[in-house]
C-alpha cells in the first residue's frame, strides 16, 4: 500500500515521523464513455484553446480564475513556500473528549504508520495517552494544496487521522424538519418497541448488493449471455397510513423474522383495554346504597 503523504505528527516538543496510508477502499465500479454508434472510446485530451493543440503534462501548470477574463498563474514552488507550520507536519492543537466531535464533521480516515525506529516510542506514547484519557487530538495539516482539520484517535493498535470538515463546510439543517406535527407518547413508545424488535447487528454482515448486481450484468455480457432478470422491489405507494397500525405490524414482522412467534400476543397486550359498560359500576353503587340503608334501619331498631 502506497502512502499518500509522509511527514510528522507534532504535539508540544514531541515529533513522530509518520507515513499516511488510506484506511478505506473504494469498490465503486468505474465506467468509460463510449460512442454509442460504434463503441469507440471517448478520451479526455488537454487542449490549449489558444494554440488548439494537445499539451504534454510538463507543459501544464495551474492558475486561479479571478474573473471570466483573468487567470492568475500560481506555481508549485509558490505553494511549497507558503509559511504554514502544517505544510510539513500534522500539528496537534488541542485534546478534547471524543463525544464533543459531531459525526457530521467526519471525512475520510487514514492510518498513521510510524516511520522508522525513531518513531516507535513517541508513537506508542501518543497512542497510550489517547486511550487512557478517552480523548482525541485535534490537529491541522496541509495536503494537496489546502489546509485541513483532523482528529487523531485510536483504532485497534493504530492511530487514525480522521479528516474533519471546517465549520463553514457544514450546511445548516434549519428549516429541514417538519413543524406542527402532533405526535403522541404512544406512537413514540411503539416506535421504540419497533427499534427493540429489529435489534442490533454486526455491520460486517452487510454487503454492497448494487455493486454485486452490476458485476453480474458485466460478467453476463462479457460471456455473451443475457443477464438474469432480478426481481425489483415494489416502490412505496406514498399513501397515508394508520401510523400506529403500521408500527404494530412492523413490530410483529420484525419479531417473526427473528423466530419470535409469540410477538403478536405481546403486541396485543400493549393495546389499551376497553372499559366495560357502565352498568356494573352502577350496580355496585346501588348495592352499596342498599347495604347502607339496612345498617341504618338496624341501628334505629336497637
Amino acid at each position: 500500500m502506497r502512502p499518500v503523504w509522509s511527514g510528522a505528527v507534532a504535539f508540544g516538543l514531541v515529533t513522530i515521523p509518520i507515513r499516511v496510508l488510506p484506511a478505506t477502499d473504494d469498490h465503486s465500479i468505474s465506467f468509460r464513455q463510449i460512442h454509442t454508434a460504434d463503441g469507440g472510446r471517448i478520451r479526455y485530451r488537454k487542449v490549449c484553446e489558444i494554440e488548439d493543440r494537445q499539451l504534454d503534462p510538463e507543459e501544464i501548470s495551474r492558475a486561479y480564475e479571478a474573473s471570466k477574463d483573468q487567470l492568475i498563474p500560481i506555481s508549485d514552488q509558490e505553494l511549497d513556500d507558503l509559511p504554514l507550520p502544517t505544510a510539513k507536519a500534522i500539528d496537534v492543537a488541542a485534546f478534547v473528549e471524543a463525544e464533543r466531535l459531531d459525526p457530521i464533521r467526519f471525512g475520510r480516515p487514514y492510518y498513521l504508520q510510524a516511520d522508522g525506529a525513531v518513531a516507535a516510542k513517541p508513537y506508542i506514547l501518543l497512542r497510550e495517552a489517547l486511550q487512557r484519557s478517552d480523548k482525541v487530538a485535534v490537529a491541522k495539516f496541509a495536503w494537496h494544496n489546502r489546509e485541513r482539520l483532523g482528529a487523531l484517535r485510536v483504532v485497534g493498535d493504530a492511530i487514525v487521522l480522521q479528516v474533519l470538515h471546517w465549520d463553514d463546510e457544514i450546511r445548516s439543517a434549519e428549516g429541514l424538519a417538519p413543524r406542527g406535527v402532533d405526535l403522541s407518547d404512544a406512537e413514540v413508545d411503539e416506535a421504540m418497541e419497533l427499534m427493540e424488535a429489529i435489534g442490533g447487528t454486526d455491520l460486517s454482515q452487510y454487503r454492497d448488493e448494487y455493486r454485486e448486481a452490476v458485476e453480474a450484468v458485466i460478467r453476463a455480457k462479457a460471456e455473451g449471455i443475457e443477464p438474469a432478470e432480478v426481481e425489483t422491489p415494489a416502490e412505496p405507494d406514498g399513501k397515508v397510513v394508520d401510523l400506529m397500525a403500521a408500527l404494530r405490524d412492523s413490530v410483529r414482522a420484525a419479531r417473526e423474522s427473528r423466530g419470535e412467534n409469540e410477538g403478536e400476543a405481546e403486541v396485543q397486550e400493549m393495546q389499551p383495554k376497553k372499559k366495560a359498560p357502565g352498568k356494573k359500576t352502577a350496580a355496585k353503587k346501588t348495592s352499596r346504597k342498599k347495604t347502607s340503608a339496612k345498617n341504618t334501619t338496624k341501628r334505629t331498631a336497637s
